[in-house]
């Protein structure tokens, strides 16, 4: 909850914990070979979130399993086979302890409490990347699109803005899944006026670099409530959102999908630059391309203990 008046983002509730069951299975009409596959399932530990319990079943067997962190610190699983088989099956199931976002107050006194802020020197050289847009806007319209959010004749409060945009981006674009590999363009995005969780996650994303705050992408998870009175949309697959970077309070996390803004109901799994490198699952197969049979992907987020609450 963002109370305008304070310039803060209120207490919530201490989450319930939480069991991630992700299962994705390809299929082929004859045995196939299997290159590396990478998998980012595992969520990432820190002071919001505690991995209980893990347990990562792969058919075939793989013939090799090892783990690793990427340049931004993700849990990575890379497995190898050296068996052929008609079908190949993830099944991860991971128990989380949550403590979502509690309290974000910016002060008068905070550096970015208005907009636009300076980020320290030491802060800037490791935060440019997240800075620098990746994605051509060769007329502006991008850059347009974000300067709406900015008061006009009256200094911007940071958090005005940045909540003024997530819910800009949910209620001007219309969600809808998309069955193609990838993320579109954010000026795809802007003239289609839809897309998915990853475009909008993309989208915001580069509307805050074009405004000089730092932005990453999300990867991950979100629980939808047995009641679904918050009207959740992203549920049974991968979830995406945004994190941005305010001097004084850190990384802070918006879905622009869903309007949240902080971390209630959001599992965090891999942070990045782009898109393309916070892929829940991604590897190759050796093959005929049309022994590809297609793919079935099940994704439940439930609360422990309690019943009703698949995604």
């Amino acid at each position: 909850m963002y109370d305008s008046q304070t310039n803060s983002i209120g207490l919530f509730e201490t989450m319930p914990l939480l069991t991630i069951h992700h299962k994705t299975e390809y299929r082929y009409d004859r045995p196939v070979g299997f290159g590396e596959h990478r998998l980012m399932l595992r969520p990432r530990d820190g002071h919001d979130i505690h991995v209980l319990s893990e347990r990562l079943d792969i058919f075939p067997n793989p013939s090799s399993l090892r783990r690793i962190h990427d340049v931004f610190g993700n849990s990575v699983a890379i497995a190898g086979f050296d068996t052929e088989a008609d079908r190949l099956a993830f099944d991860s199931t991971i128990t989380v302890e949550h403590y979502p976002l509690e309290n974000i107050a910016l002060l008068p006194d905070d550096e970015a409490y208005y907009y636009p802020f300076a980020y320290e020197p030491d802060e800037l050289a490791d935060l440019t990347p997240s800075m620098t847009p990746q994605y051509s806007d060769p007329d502006g319209a991008l850059a347009a699109w974000a300067r709406q959010f900015l008061s006009n004749g009256n200094r911007t409060l940071t958090l005005d803005l940045l909540v003024g945009m997530t819910h800009g981006v949910r209620a001007s674009f219309g969600y809808r899944k998309r069955h193609e590999h990838g993320t579109q363009h954010p000026l795809d995005t802007l003239s289609i006026g839809s897309g998915t969780c990853r475009d909008f996650a993309l989208f915001m994303m580069e509307a805050l670099r074009r405004l000089g705050i730092a932005a990453r992408f999300v990867s991950g998870y979100i629980f939808i409530p047995g009641d679904e009175a918050h009207g959740y949309v992203g549920g049974g697959n991968t979830h995406a959102w945004v994190r941005a970077y305010l001097p004084g309070a850190g990384w802070v996390e918006f879905d622009p999908t869903n309007g949240i803004v902080g971390s209630r109901d959001l599992v965090r799994v891999a942070v990045a630059r782009d898109p393309h490198q916070a892929l829940p699952l991604h590897g190759t197969y050796l093959g005929p391309a049309d022994a590809y049979l297609g793919m079935d992907v099940t994704i439940h987020v439930l609360s422990v203990g309690e019943e009703g609450s698949a995604c």
